[in-house]
């Protein structure tokens, strides 16, 4: 298959395309000279797969496509009138839900209604919150590309990866990382952590070379899916404490595989633990690897998206777009 997907959550967009590296579809990528929201196409802070094509927003139209993959209502009002013709914005598709939705339970309303669209979350929190209305559901566990090498854990020091800190402040805990870094010693990376003493926005396999030798994983982000840095962290070997909040309950049991709960002044002392015990922090660090390698392989994730392709032209044939 042919698909249009916007440039919009650059590692789960990387895993996605790799999952699929050698196989037997291309994912074009839009583009536009200033880089707006969803076109910056394949950046130079992930390894892509040669399947991955950039094409410019002019071009699109001219593209026999066989998917399209919305990931914002932005993406699906105004990009698709922008840039795609009636004929391709009749073609099956598939809106891939990454965030937790926002305000009262009551009215979490998702802005696709469209029984002939299929709609997939990254956590069955995610589809358990949204109010999905006649749109059909899938959920899609995320996959962790497999890393070279492992954990050395020889800094003892805690690291915690959160993009946009400062000014997505609680709902990413940045409040929560600023109280445990009093207490101890922990270094951020992401997007804008320069703002507070972190080490910016650095490529990824870079991150991850250098997250290997840091003693423990935090994750203070109170609201949001599943963090992909917390699988990847898990991935490499790093024991990780993390908030209980949304789907990460169901993935950390605490002192199995890693250190969960909702009282900031515990999750502190088992960070102390970590560092005083280097053996502790590898024995969970090995069972989160474990975790990792059972649930979240990309065998599966791109077996699980192959349905999701089959399923979207099924519904579609089912029911025929209505005039957008």
């Amino acid at each position: 298959m042919n698909v249009l997907v916007w440039q919009i959550h650059g590692s789960y967009l990387n895993t996605l395309v790799r999952s699929f590296a050698g196989g037997p579809h291309r994912f074009y990528l839009p583009t536009k000279r200033d880089k707006p929201e969803g076109y910056g196409g394949r950046g130079p802070t992930f390894p892509w797969s040669d399947e991955t094509v950039d094409v410019p927003a002019g071009e699109v139209r001219d593209l026999d496509l066989d998917l399209i993959v919305y990931q914002s209502e932005k993406n699906l009002r105004e990009d698709a009138r922008e840039i795609l013709t009636a004929e391709q914005r009749a073609l099956p598709a598939i809106f891939l839900e990454h965030n937790t939705p926002q305000g009262r339970i009551n009215d979490m309303v998702h802005p696709v209604d469209d029984p002939g669209v299929l709609l997939v979350h990254v956590t069955h929190f995610n589809d358990l919150f949204w109010d999905s209305r006649s749109t059909p559901t899938r959920v899609i566990d995320h996959a962790v590309v497999p890393t070279e090498g492992g954990y050395a854990g020889t800094l003892e020091k805690g690291v915690s990866l959160v993009n946009d800190l400062p000014r997505r402040r609680r709902v990413v805990g940045g409040d929560v990382f600023l109280r445990a870094r009093e207490g101890v010693p922990l270094d951020l990376f992401g997007f804008n952590s320069l703002e507070v003493g972190g080490f910016g926005d650095l490529p990824q396999a870079e991150v991850h070379e250098k997250m290997k030798a840091y003693r423990f994983y935090f994750n203070p982000i109170r609201y949001t899916s599943l963090p992909l840095s917390v699988l990847e962290a898990m991935e490499i070997g790093l024991p990780v404490v993390a908030l209980a909040t949304t789907e990460l309950v169901s993935v950390i049991k605490d002192g199995e595989n890693g250190f969960i709960g909702t009282d900031v002044g515990y999750l502190m002392g088992r960070m102390r633990d970590l560092l005083d015990d280097p053996g502790e922090a590898r024995r969970l660090g090995e069972a989160g690897r474990r975790t990792i390698g059972k649930r979240f392989g990309l065998r599966r994730f791109a077996t699980d998206w192959e349905a999701a392709f089959r399923e979207a032209v099924a519904l579609r044939e089912e029911v025929p777009c209505a005039s957008r």
